[in-house]
């Protein structure tokens, strides 16, 4: 996978809820940040602010949705926290694009969720963000596992 961020949970839940996780400013402030604001269109906002009294720091502020499939597919761009700054100052963003995808276990409905987080640059400062977003993503997945898995 290379410069890739791949992610994946399997979530005891149908489909529409893992999708609500991602799109819904309630649910994603149960499990990824603080405070949402997420408007589920193409070009619409996507931002999340880990430190909500200090909006233009630690957060996706300025983020849009890039693509999005109800139940399907949830794409859109993400910036780093103030240590990354550079990540934030390139054109295009990283890029992230979480697939949903139903599955039958024998008593109850479930839905794989993969995430890929993209468009990382060749620096070691870049390495360096990768490396911590891939931690972010698996530790951020985990919270979401036990929120829905129990």
């Amino acid at each position: 996978m290379g410069k890739i961020i791949v992610q994946s949970a399997r979530l005891h839940c149908p489909v529409e809820r893992a999708f609500a996780m991602f799109t819904e400013n309630e649910h994603l402030q149960a499990w990824l940040t603080r405070c949402a604001d997420i408007e589920p269109i193409v070009g619409g906002r996507y931002e999340l602010f880990w430190d909500p009294d200090d909006p233009e720091h630690n957060s996706t502020l300025g983020c849009k949705i890039t693509a999005i499939e109800t139940d399907t597919l949830l794409a859109f761009e993400w910036k780093g926290p103030a240590q990354m700054r550079f990540m934030n100052e390139v054109d295009p963003l990283t890029h992230v694009a979480v697939f949903f995808t139903p599955c039958n276990e024998v008593l109850t409905p479930c839905t794989d969720v993969y995430l890929l987080h993209t468009g990382w640059g060749s620096t070691k400062e870049w390495a360096e963000a990768r490396a911590y977003f891939a931690r972010a993503w698996e530790s951020a997945f985990a919270e979401l596992e036990t929120l829905i898995n129990g």
